[in-house]
C-alpha cells in the first residue's frame, strides 16, 4: 500500500471533517491508502510549545510523512485569503526536502473553508500551491468533467475542494462539497498511482 497524505489544520473542526472525506476518496483507489496528519498551532507566547503528540486527533506531521508519502492533500481554513500561520510554519521547515528533492514529481492537491462564499477561498487554493510548486509538485485540481462544479451553490474549485460554512450543524458539508472532496483524493491517488507504475 502507497500512503497519499492528507495534511491539514482545522482550529475549529470544519476542514478535519474535510480531510476524512477527501481520505475517504483516497481509499476509493486500489493499493493506496490514507495517511491524515495535523499540525499544532502557533503560539505568540514564544516560550510555548507543544507536546509531539496531540491530546486527541491525528498525529502531528513531521518531514518523514512528507517525504515517505506518494502524494500530498493538503488542506486549511481561509484565513485572510492565504493558509493559516501554523500550516506555513510547518511547511517553512520543509526546506531539507527541497534541497533534496524529496517532493520532487509526487502529485498534489488543496482544499479550503470559509465562512462566507467570497471568503477567500481561491486565493487560499493558490497560495497553499506555490509551496508545493516549489518543492516540484505536481498539482492536481479538479476538472469540470465533474459535473458538481457546474452545479454548487456553496463550494467547489477547479484549483481544490472547498467548503462553506459558518456553522457546522446548521450547514453541514453540502451533497456536491462532499462528492468533490472524495474527487480530489481519488485523483491524487490515481495520479499517485499511475506515477509510480
Amino acid at each position: 500500500m502507497a500512503d497519499i497524505l492528507v495534511l491539514y489544520y482545522s482550529p475549529g473542526g470544519t476542514t478535519a471533517e474535510m480531510a476524512n472525506v477527501v481520505a475517504h476518496g483516497v481509499e476509493q483507489v486500489d493499493g493506496m491508502q490514507a495517511r491524515i496528519r495535523t499540525v499544532p498551532p502557533v503560539s505568540a507566547v514564544t516560550e510555548a510549545t507543544q507536546g509531539p503528540v496531540p491530546e486527541s486527533g491525528p498525529p502531528y506531521a513531521t518531514n518523514d510523512d512528507l517525504e515517505q508519502c506518494a502524494g500530498l492533500i493538503m488542506g486549511a481554513p481561509t484565513h485572510f485569503g492565504n493558509m493559516p500561520a501554523p500550516l506555513k510554519y510547518f511547511i517553512d521547515n520543509t526546506s531539507p526536502l527541497w534541497m533534496s528533492g524529496a517532493l520532487e514529481g509526487k502529485p498534489a492537491g488543496v482544499f479550503t473553508a470559509s465562512t462566507s462564499l467570497h471568503g477567500g477561498q481561491e486565493t487560499t487554493l493558490l497560495t497553499m500551491m506555490l509551496p508545493l510548486l516549489h518543492h516540484g509538485m505536481l498539482i492536481a485540481g479538479l476538472p469540470y468533467t465533474q459535473m458538481e462544479l457546474f452545479k454548487t451553490e456553496t463550494g467547489g474549485s477547479p484549483y481544490g475542494a472547498s467548503r462553506v460554512t459558518d456553522d457546522l450543524e446548521k450547514h453541514p458539508l453540502s451533497d456536491d462539497e462532499r462528492t468533490l472532496c472524495m474527487a480530489l483524493g481519488k485523483r491524487v491517488a490515481e495520479a499517485a498511482k499511475k506515477l509510480s507504475s
